[in-house]
């Protein structure tokens, strides 16, 4: 349950991003499904892109291996070829638990007992896009000098899908925003990581008082 609840943040924030960012409209239960579509196939692309990357570093970590051997004696060349191993595996652990997610994803929709991603995904871009004036304007109270729309896009429906999560959705604080965190790390860079764990625990303490 956990996972289908990660994935369907996940697709709701590919999602936002092919939504312009413009004030309060309304979007039918057609568009929010051809929207839906669009982000499943760029999840998958990216799942594509992230094993060809993969790949290739196994085979440049081999290589390595390979002329290392035939420099017997250099202890050096085995630490380095160690340390390609050890981030070759890292990222394909990282890769191997999105790409499972997503391959499961027909077998989820029609398993019963099983929350039905596309209709959390079409709750949460709902809530956003018909409560995008208030919700922008509550994170913005805790923004602590700077306002939202300064942010990069990526960041700003990271924030408001914790926010929905928060307000909404009667998710946990501590979930929400361990989720916002996640896909801070594989959405963001370290500056918008660091601001969006900063709005995101000033928002956690506004919420508990």
């Amino acid at each position: 349950m956990h996972n289908n609840r990660s994935l369907s943040r996940e697709l709701s924030l590919i999602s936002l991003g092919l939504i312009k960012d413009k004030g309060n409209f309304k979007l039918n239960k057609l568009q929010i499904e051809e929207i839906f579509e669009s982000a499943l196939d760029s999840l998958i692309d990216h799942c594509r892109d992230e094993l060809d990357s993969c790949e290739l570093e196994l085979e440049n970590a081999s290589q390595k291996i390979l002329d290392s051997e035939l420099q017997e004696g250099v202890e050096s060349s085995f630490a380095n070829v160690r340390e390609v191993l050890k981030k070759s595996l890292k990222k394909i652990e990282i890769v191997m638990n999105t790409l499972s997610l997503t391959l499961d994803f027909p077998k989820l929709i029609v398993s019963s007992g099983q929350i039905d991603i596309r209709e959390d995904v079409t709750l949460r871009i709902s809530n956003i896009m018909n409560n995008l004036s208030s919700i922008d304007s509550d994170i913005d109270q805790v923004m602590d000098g700077w306002r939202l729309k300064r942010l990069p896009r990526v960041d700003r429906d990271i924030l408001r899908l914790a926010y929905v999560d928060i307000n909404f959705l009667r998710t946990p604080v501590a979930v929400a925003c361990d989720e916002a965190v996640t896909l801070a790390n594989k959405y963001s860079d370290i500056q918008g990581r660091k601001f969006i764990n900063g709005v995101l625990r000033r928002l956690q303490t506004v919420k508990l008082q």
